[in-house]
């Protein structure tokens, strides 16, 4: 766990809050109390960290997927093809970043279970913030702990 999350679960203060922006019908500001509101989910993961080798943790809350979902991303949802041009940029307080793709999330693809989690080891993280947990993946790299913004985004311009 980072030094930056330790503080943040024992510091007295307002809860943190996550920005959903890009290319969404409904951009939204969530705190973890709001995430409460989506199917929770538990996962139980083990990933190697580069600074204090393997870590075990308990993790709760929603899919990112279904989060998002209800966020409104501008594809067209009958065109499955439309939807693996979206990409997902998601960016810690500390200045940590990561970016999936919206078919590793989408049941139609890849149907990974990644988490907004809410809880980690039955700590609720409401003045941390929520933390992207991906309980595929081997090594930590892509756990972000105190989330303060999700962009999606899908008119890039890779090809250009």
């Amino acid at each position: 766990m980072s030094q930056s999350l330790a503080a943040a679960r024992t510091t007295a203060g307002p809860a943190a809050e996550l920005v959903l922006a890009g290319d969404l019908d409904h951009p939204a500001r969530l705190t973890v109390p709001d995430l409460l509101g989506w199917p929770q989910h538990r996962a139980e993961v083990a990933f190697e960290c580069a600074t204090s080798g393997v870590q075990n943790h308990r993790f709760t809350g929603p899919l990112l997927h279904d989060v998002l979902t209800d966020a409104g991303p501008v594809f067209d949802p009958a065109r499955r093809k439309d939807r693996l041009r979206f990409l997902i940029a998601v960016r810690g307080a500390d200045g940590h970043r990561a970016l999936l793709s919206w078919a590793e999330i989408d049941p139609d693809f890849g149907r990974a279970p990644v988490l907004l989690a809410v809880t980690l080891d039955g700590t609720p993280l409401d003045r941390a913030g929520p933390q992207l947990v991906l309980p595929q993946d081997r090594c930590g790299a892509r756990y972000i702990s105190g989330i303060e913004a999700i962009h999606v985004d899908g008119g890039y311009s890779a090809w250009d």
